[in-house]
Order: structure tokens, then sequence, then C-alpha cells
């Protein structure tokens, strides 16, 4: 089976490009099965090269993507440089692709109207409890209403029960987002990962956001969910600027 993604539907200028990946079309075997990218989940080294190796030249990549160490945190880096750990990087340049892995959490992938950067963030509860979003937004050097928005890929409200701790936390860093959490009759609470991130960029002078609409818990052909199978594979959301 070949490689597949998504490709975003958002009003992205001439010149960005953009994908998250489908988990078919790798060489990962089972839990893993079988385009896993994730080189930190306990899949065979060589595997994941190899599938980090199809997915460059299936989808013609300018080069190896920025792979971030991701920590659940706010730290942003330049692709060019990225730190010992980050959640999200940008760039400037052409060529450079920005690559966030996930298996339930929230890819959030920026640009700018004029094509002059891009972003990308990783983004579940605690990455936006610790601001991840706005962290990425002011890395970017543009301002809020000259950026768009996708979300990619993650768990959908129906599946994610979160506890009151989750809640609270969440609501320190967005007080806005209420409404994303619908208490359930064990008093736990159904929470909206897109509809969180939706009020915080809307808070953040980013009113244009578009996606939000795959969940990865419920389409087990698609993609990987940690919430659904435990140890499980990653897939990739990426964005780049084209080169001339």
């Amino acid at each position: 089976m070949s490689i597949g993604w998504l490709t975003p539907d958002w009003p992205a200028p001439p010149g960005v490009r953009a994908l998250s990946t489908f988990r078919s079309g790798g060489t990962s075997a089972g839990r893993y099965e079988s385009l896993n990218l994730g080189s930190h989940v306990g899949d065979d080294g060589a595997a994941v090269a190899e599938n980090r190796r199809r997915l460059v030249a299936a989808a013609t990549l300018p080069r190896e993507p920025c792979w971030l160490r991701q920590v659940h945190g706010n730290e942003v880096a330049d692709a060019d440089a990225p730190a010992a750990s980050n959640d999200a990087s940008f760039t400037h340049a052409e060529g450079r692709v920005c690559a966030i892995l996930s298996a339930d959490c929230l890819p959030v992938l920026f640009a700018s109207a004029n094509a002059g950067v891009i972003g990308a963030a990783h983004a579940g509860w605690r990455g936006l409890a610790a601001g991840v979003l706005a962290a990425t937004v002011r890395a970017m050097g543009e301002r809020p209403s000259a950026l768009i928005a996708w979300l990619g890929p993650c768990i959908g409200p129906h599946a994610y029960e979160v506890g009151p701790e989750v809640r609270d936390a969440v609501l320190l860093e967005v007080p806005a987002a209420r409404p994303a959490f619908v208490e359930n009759s064990r008093g736990r609470f159904l929470a909206d990962l897109p509809l969180i991130a939706r009020l915080q960029l809307q808070e953040l002078g980013v009113s244009r956001v578009h996606g939000g609409t795959e969940c990865t818990f419920s389409q087990g052909d698609r993609y990987f969910s940690h919430r659904r199978d435990g140890q499980t594979g990653r897939q990739a959301t990426l964005i780049w600027l084209e080169e001339p």
C-alpha cells in the first residue's frame, strides 16, 4: 500500500505546502503498523528511518523534516536550529520543513498571508495549558491578523474524557475555553481540543482558522491513537515553503 496523506483544506497562499500523513504505506509492524514516523515510541529504528525516507520521497519534500523532541511544553524553535526539546517550530526560509508528530494531540499549522513565514505547533492539553499557541504566534513575528491556521487530526470530543484538573489547567491559560468542556455523569469532562485551540487563537487575534474535523480515535484505519491503542506509532503533520 502506498503512502497517503490528508491535504489541508485552507486558503494557504501560493508557495505554502502542507500535509498530514495517514498510517499506511510504511514498514513498521505490530502496534506500529505501518507508517510510524516517531523514533521515540519503541519501534525498530531502521523501520522508522525507512518510513521517513519513504515520506520524503513520496511527498517530494525539499529536505528531511525538522523533527522535534516534543515534551508537551511551549518552547518554539527556528527550524534551522532546533534545541534539545521543542513543541513548535517556524521558518522564514524556503525548503525548510516544519514537522509535528502526534497520536491524539492536536497539530496546528500556521502561515502568513504573504507566505513570508510558516509554523507548526504540537498542542495537546498540556501544550495548550502551557501557552504553546501564543508562543508560536509570537515567535513567528507577524501580526496575528495576518496569519491563517489549520487544525490537523486529533482525538475528537466524543472520545476525549479528562478530569477536572485538566479542565482547570487549560482554563487558567484559556479562560474562554469553558464551552469546550462538557461534564458527564461521572463528574469528568469531554474535552474538545480543536475548539480550545480556535478560542485561544481568536483571543490572540488569529481569526482565520480552518480544519479540526478529523478524529484520530475513531479512524483506526487512518490514524494512530494513543488513547485508543496505548503504545503506538505517530503520524506527522508537515508544512514548508516551496523552493523556486
